[in-house]
């Protein structure tokens, strides 16, 4: 390791007071990446132009002191979707709840006149920034992360003007393979023109990093001979973020999901299993921390007693780790999807930091499932097994030893920021 730091340039669009799961990684790695001889520049856009779907100004404190952090303007495209901050459409529209004339033709413009997405406002600002930094401060190696995928074509812009720079290119979900890809409405050419990309930014890139390998082996069939280049870095958890809170176990059994729920994930199974343990006279709360668009949550019956799901808005970050650290039961769904096997949520490292139970139900052979299982996990389940899934709950209620181990330990932000520090150095 070398004595003095060396810089590197990431180029991220998600950054504080960007909220979400997008801006957690890269955020957790600036601050640990030092300790393995890598001093971040940070290229990120003007919150004042920026699209965020969530906004969490909490998150303004973990940036590090000695980080810098340059800003540029852009072009806000959503605009034309609709000027309030707080209707930007985030999931690719997934967790959106319009319907009619308006919002499929919103679709189809996103999908066929804004290519990779509507977010490449910021490319050309960024790109010009990004070039004078490299310049300034000599920099020698460069990080694009996606989504947005706009963010990738930066790179590859940068690796045709600085030939010598090492270009790692970070993708954090599917590119064209995404599960609400469709939802867009692309045409063939606006699908081969987004396909050629992908593939141009695989080939161009001089490493890949995903976050899980099924994810890994869908990017490796998309060109030739770059299967050695793509490398699974996996999200994870900081265990700060978990300092000075104490778990506990609610009066009521609770359970609770925290994130996006929206009309891609199934919850019949789930509210059947619930129906049959409150038939049974188990009483039971749930609750939803974060955006649930009204369809779905009116398929969610009351209990007896009139008492529905508790459902609370998106909040900052620290508060919801609260409601994960208040629970006695963690709710994970997974998107129904045929590519839902690559679906490696960020939220699943912070469940399993917790140390509480979790119920997940999705693939039983997708990534997710294969992780929560080699962590001593027992509480994986498909979508329509409602005797599972009720079964399951009834022994979390009853006090049941869930089998867990400290596996997950591995998956803690400062262990993986020691793994991308391994993984620059080889890439130069």
């Amino acid at each position: 390791m070398r004595s003095r730091p060396a810089k590197v340039l990431i180029i991220t669009y998600y950054w504080p007071p960007s909220g979400g799961a997008g801006v957690q990684r890269w955020l957790k790695f600036t601050k640990y990446l030092p300790s393995s001889g890598w001093l971040p520049v940070v290229l990120t856009v003007n919150p004042e132009y920026a699209a965020y779907p969530f906004r969490d100004p909490s998150l303004y404190g973990e940036i590090p002191l000695d980080v810098e952090v340059h800003t540029t303007k852009a072009l806000n495209y959503f605009a034309l979707y609709n000027k309030d901050q707080s209707k930007i459409p985030h999931a690719g529209f997934a967790s959106g709840n319009e319907k009619g004339l308006r919002s499929k033709i919103s679709r189809f413009i996103r999908g066929n006149f804004f290519i990779p997405d509507p977010r490449k406002g910021w490319n050309r600002y960024a790109f010009r920034k990004a070039c004078e930094l490299i310049k300034a401060e000599n920099i020698t190696h460069v990080i694009t992360t996606s989504p947005p995928h706009s963010t990738q074509l930066i790179g590859l812009r940068l690796k045709r003007r600085f030939p010598h720079i090492t270009w790692v290119a970070d993708m954090r979900d599917p590119w064209t393979d995404i599960y609400y890809y469709d939802m867009f409405k692309p045409s063939l050419p606006a699908r081969m023109i987004d396909m050629e990309m992908e593939r141009k930014v695989l080939v161009r890139a001089d490493t890949v990093i995903t976050v899980g390998q099924t994810l890994a082996s869908i990017l490796a069939g998309k060109a030739e001979n770059i299967e050695k280049k793509i490398h699974v870095l996996p999200n994870g958890f900081d265990e700060e973020d978990f300092q000075g809170i104490v778990p506990t176990l609610p009066e009521e059994f609770t359970i609770t999901y925290v994130g996006t729920l929206s009309p891609a994930y199934p919850v019949k199974g789930f509210i059947e299993a619930v129906k049959e343990i409150r038939a049974a006279g188990t009483p039971m709360a749930i609750k939803f921390v974060g955006t649930v668009p009204e369809p779905v949550k009116a398929l969610f019956p009351a209990d007896d007693e009139g008492k529905g799901p508790e459902f609370i808005p998106y909040c900052d970050h620290p508060v919801a780790i609260r409601h994960m650290m208040e629970s006695s039961l963690l709710l994970l769904i997974i998107p129904d999807h045929p590519s839902n096997r690559s679906i490696l949520t960020g939220k699943i490292f912070e469940y399993m930091a917790t140390e509480k139970p979790i119920l997940f139900i999705g693939p039983n052979d997708g990534d997710a499932a294969r992780l929560l299982s080699l962590c001593g996990y027992q509480g994986i389940f498909g979508y329509n097994d409602v005797q599972g899934i009720r079964d399951f709950i009834i022994r979390v209620a009853e006090g049941k030893p869930v089998k867990r181990s400290g596996h997950h330990l591995e998956y803690s932000r400062r262990a993986l920021a020691v793994k991308l520090g391994e993984l620059i150095n080889k890439a130069q």
